[in-house]
């Protein structure tokens, strides 16, 4: 049999924080795919979610690796194992949460879009430190950018959205 090398770690230049909610390493950006899609590597801590959100202008494919996380997708909720798959489709609202245990997925998007949100929004991990906050400004300021509208904060689910 022949041992194969291992691959290259990721490079520090991919690799962001936001605060301490989320690590994101970039595996592929989507100006290597022609925009086609891009892919990321993400660990989110215990019980941690994301705010209530859609997404107009891609897709969100999620592939947990280790732990669990619940989605919540338009009138959906399933918790994913390692192993397990979901699709978000485009303008679905949803929001996910890591169970007590923290979760770590790969996270495609279609076309390319998430992983530059987080480079422009994010902390290089190298550089931050535990205090290292989650600047919601920049993030909110590049969501809308970007075509993505925050519905409600972290533990607000699709089904808060009935009779608005």
């Amino acid at each position: 049999m022949t041992d194969f090398p291992s691959p290259p770690p990721v490079p520090a230049s991919r690799q962001f924080v936001l605060g301490g909610h989320l690590r994101l390493s970039v595996l592929t950006t989507a100006e290597e795919t022609d925009g086609r899609h891009d892919l990321s590597d993400i660990t989110l801590p215990g019980d941690s979610g994301t705010p209530l959100h859609l997404h107009t202008a891609y897709e969100e494919r999620v592939f947990v690796l280790s732990g669990s996380l619940t989605v919540w997708a338009g009138p959906d909720t399933f918790t994913l194992r390692s192993g397990d798959f979901f699709t978000i489709p485009m303008n679905t609202p949803h929001t996910l949460k890591a169970g007590p245990e923290g979760a770590r997925s790969l996270t495609i998007t279609s076309p390319g879009r998430f992983a530059e949100l987080i480079a422009r929004s994010g902390t290089p991990a190298h550089l931050a430190t535990p205090q290292t906050e989650w600047d919601m400004e920049l993030f909110q300021a590049l969501t809308e950018e970007f075509g993505d509208v925050i519905l409600g904060p972290p533990g607000a689910t699709p089904a808060s959205l009935e009779g608005r």
